[in-house]
């Protein structure tokens, strides 16, 4: 007999609400939820495929340990008992820096993985964080840490009610969006042309979002700042500037003229290669739009000047009074954020390089530190070198830089766990490999993205089929992980989440603007509803958050609750220690100087950028069938003339060279992307022994991400560089 049961899509940042058609326990269909507050039906292939991903058959079905050399299946018991017996004597021995935490980007899409890696840090007391942040996001956070003094206070278009739209660097038809949390983007955008708005893409390639919009520029990859700090000095230069009420809170607005003076159009245009007056025109059209927001993503940020990219979106939100205001760029303020203080002020601020890395000496940033230089940790000999790493939901081998490097210091680790559902390039390393259930076992709550999201809502889907027997709930290997690192092997692990929230509401009772402030934390606890420590946890922070929100109440409207169209928030939000938005930051200005050595470099006459599919998420949804083929492909895409200049041609292959080695790659000759540039996308190379993987393996593609070494970073987000490098390309027979 079927069933229904509603689910948020775990598979891209869009989280729209999906009705999944239930036989027995097999998810047999997915439709999208039309009364979904937020999606309102919307839905993608990934989510169709849900009940695809849901019973694929090599996902792992009991926890792996390796014995005698091998990765054998055992019993969850067996698997604490291999970890608790192996890393705190491990710690024991050589400290707590010996260990480092490699977080995945499907963290943020489970609740597990928001609630339980820094309970793990802080277990661990390691500095050893790696995360997927410096391979995609971290120069926004760095940007809006320096601006806002909260790297996660990051703005987003106010896609329904702006009159322009500025893309750089963004592909959101096809990625659904990317610290801009909006089901249905396409629709969005289609929306803002209709109601007489206008939309300007700016993206080497003429990619499906390019083909949408009134312009499109088509720059050379990696000149995004250059290009935003002509538009920031066009519009200083030629007083059409204004900030309007944020003018009182603006710090620095009168030494950013000398700061840019000399980014001018005419200046800028040979490296961006456009005209002076095309870039005159569109800072021009950006001032006169009634509203307007500009918004930038991976194609501005994994490039040699991400951050000072990131920076100057704000800027030109901020000079023409579009940030924080209605049809600009706005500030989510999710359910479960913390409730708005009393009264605006001076605040802590936001530091950058409070350590470094042990070997190159990369300094941290938000607590991280570069994925790039995770292999060099593993495998250089002396103190604080790692010994054990525990990797959730990651798999660096293939998204960062010089795969083979890690794949080689992984495999000489003494000890290595990996929460992950299957035995991919990564966890096959693991001497122990714990895998989370499938979506549909599990609840769900989007604690990351709601804070990105384009409006304000909140809704939470309990687990739409009961656990199978012999799995484990996520939550509950990340409580039992925690207790086995930590020396409380056996405990029972609700005594980690019953830890958070008296800690977290012992805070709050202790915080003189707290809405718990001067409360008896314990009785307090005593009310918060759920059936597991998650549910509790959760009950406690919206209730903690600024909507005066339960869990009883998400559950009373399965289809979300509508907390309205986003606001303004500043003062309130502000964090810096001026208490205002500090336009010009110290760090940011330092590194204005290398920026203007840009302007002189000869370019290279050959990059490479990647390439998203609506169908892929990095290397998650390979081994998906119904996800795979298509436009979904490896290939390399060339322009027609330098395909003819290089003897290349469609559906032939090619030898690609840059800093890190060669690979050979099918060629695709479009005229979809500029002269000068090749695109080749991420996530691939699924053709390493030892996985099982089977669906990816049949076409396991390359990995773009070999063509790299790891030296090309951002020097302020120690972010890599996955865009705009040079490379050599040759035919093959």
């Amino acid at each position: 007999m079927s069933r229904t049961a509603l689910r948020i899509c775990p598979l891209c940042e869009a989280t729209c609400g999906l009705t999944l058609t239930i036989e027995g326990t097999a998810v047999t269909g997915a439709r999208g939820d039309r009364k979904d507050v937020f999606s309102q039906g919307f839905i993608c292939p990934k989510g169709a495929a849900f009940g695809a991903l849901d019973a694929d058959p090599d996902r792992l079905r009991t926890p792996l340990v390796r014995r005698d050399g091998t990765l054998q299946e055992a019993t969850w018991d067996e698997a604490f008992d291999a970890i608790a017996a192996a890393v705190p004597p491990l710690v024991e021995r050589y400290g707590p820096q010996c260990t480092g935490v490699v977080l995945g980007n499907p963290n943020v899409h489970t609740m597990a993985g928001a609630l339980y890696p820094p309970l793990l840090l802080k277990a661990l007391a390691t500095r050893n964080l790696f995360t997927a942040s410096t391979l995609d996001q971290m120069p926004k956070h760095v940007s809006s840490g320096l601006l806002f003094g909260d790297p996660f206070a990051i703005p987003v278009p106010d896609l329904d009610r702006t009159d322009f739209l500025l893309l750089i660097g963004a592909n959101p038809v096809e990625s659904n969006g990317s610290l801009c949390t909006a089901p249905d983007f396409p629709g969005r955008l289609k929306a803002l042309r209709a109601r007489g708005g206008t939309l300007v893409v700016v993206d080497p390639r003429r990619t499906r979002t390019a083909r949408l919009a009134d312009r499109h520029l088509a720059p050379r990859p990696g000149s995004d700042a250059l290009l935003l700090a002509a538009l920031a000095h066009t519009l200083l230069a030629e007083k059409l500037t204004d900030p309007g009420v944020l003018t009182e809170h603006l710090e620095g607005l009168g030494e950013l003229s000398e700061a840019l003076r000399a980014f001018t159009p005419q200046e800028v245009a040979p490296a961006c290669d456009l005209s002076a007056d095309e870039i005159r025109l569109l800072a021009r059209d950006l001032a006169a739009a009634p509203t307007a927001a500009v918004y930038a993503r991976i194609g501005s940020c994994t490039v040699a000047h991400g951050t000072l990219a990131s920076w100057l979106v704000d800027v030109l939100n901020i000079l023409t009074g579009n940030l924080d205001r209605p049809g600009g760029a706005l500030f989510p303020l999710s359910a479960t954020a913390a409730a708005p203080r009393a009264a605006a002020g001076p605040g802590r601020g936001f530091a950058l390089g409070r350590w470094a890395s042990r070997v190159s000496g990369h300094p941290e940033v938000k607590g991280e530190l570069p994925m790039a230089a995770l292999a060099e940790e593993v495998e250089t000999p002396g103190e604080g070198q790692i010994r054990v790493v525990i990797a959730v939901a990651a798999n660096p081998v293939l998204s960062a830089p010089d795969g083979d490097r890690l794949d080689r210091a992984l495999s000489g680790l003494d000890f290595m766990v990996s929460v992950d559902p299957y035995l991919n390039e990564t966890s096959r390393h693991a001497h122990v490999v714990l895998p989370p259930p499938p979506p549909a076992q599990s609840s769900h709550f989007d604690f990351a993205f709601n804070g990105f999201a384009v409006h304000n809502q909140a809704r939470y889907s309990p687990p739409a089929i009961p656990l199978e027997e012999g799995r484990m709930d996520e939550c509950d290997i990340h409580a039992r992980l925690i207790l086995a690192v930590s020396g409380r092997h056996g405990a029972d692990p609700r005594t980690v989440d019953e830890a958070a929230i008296a800690d977290t509401l012992a805070r709050a009772a202790a915080d003189p603007q707290s809405p718990l402030s001067g409360a008896d934390p314990r009785a307090w606890a005593g009310t918060l509803t759920g059936h597991t420590g998650p549910e509790r946890r959760l009950d406690m922070m919206l209730r903690l958050g600024p909507y005066d929100l339960t869990l009883d109440d998400l559950l009373r409207e399965p289809h979300g609750v509508d907390l309205g169209p986003l606001a303004s928030r500043v003062p309130g939000l502000l964090k810096t220690r001026s208490g205002r938005i500090e336009l010009l930051p110290d760090p940011i200005a330092a590194e204005l100087p290398r920026l203007r050595e840009a302007l002189a470099h000869r370019p290279a006459a050959l990059v490479l950028v990647g390439r998203r599919h609506l169908r892929s998420n990095n290397s998650w949804l390979h081994n998906i069938p119904a996800l795979t083929g298509g436009s979904n492909r490896c290939t390399l895409h060339v322009h027609p003339d330098d395909a003819g200049r290089l003897g290349l041609a469609d559906g032939g292959r090619a030898r690609i060279t840059a800093d890190g080695g060669s690979l050979e790659v099918p060629v695709e000759v479009t005229d979809a992307i500029r002269p000068g540039v090749v695109s080749l996308p991420h996530g691939w190379g699924h053709d390493r022994p030892g996985t099982r993987l089977g669906a990816a393996g049949v076409v396991p593609g390359v990995n773009v991400n070999q063509l790299l070494d790891g030296s090309r970073l951002d020097p302020l987000s120690g972010t890599a560089v996955l865009n705009g490098f040079p490379v050599e390309l040759v035919p093959l027979p």
